[in-house]
């Protein structure tokens, strides 16, 4: 596999996409929690409305940075598979098999989404 691909498929389609959909599934958001500690913090030692907007806004910075990440290095098709490996993570709890096929798809679409040569056979663009 390709550097690249290899990269790409680690960072977003298992961290971002497969990831957060396990998370989602539990039930638990560990940002959320590690930044309501933080607030809880920050505010009994630096009691600024400022600092408190800024960590009400971190959450969606977070969450957007990887996204335009993932769309710069795999454009739609990459989305897709980030995607797909987010529904793959919110089925790992009621079906194996279905989340792991499901992976396989997000993995192979990945990795067609960072390989231009074979983007190009299969699209002609």
């Amino acid at each position: 596999m390709a550097k690249r691909s290899s990269a790409y498929i680690w960072q977003f389609v298992i961290g971002l996409g497969l990831l957060s959909g396990i998370w989602t599934a539990i039930g638990i958001d560990p940002g959320a929690v590690l930044l309501d500690v933080a607030g809880d913090i920050v505010g009994s030692v630096y009691s600024d409305p400022g600092v408190r907007y800024l960590l009400i806004i971190l959450p969606v910075v977070l969450l957007v940075i990887p996204v335009i990440g993932a769309y710069r290095r795999g454009r739609v098709l990459g989305l897709i598979s980030v995607i797909i490996a987010y529904i793959s993570g919110l089925f790992i709890l009621i079906s194996v098999l279905t989340s792991v096929i499901l992976l396989i798809i997000a993995i192979i679409s990945g990795y067609l989404a960072t390989n231009r040569r074979m983007r190009k056979k299969l699209t002609g663009t």
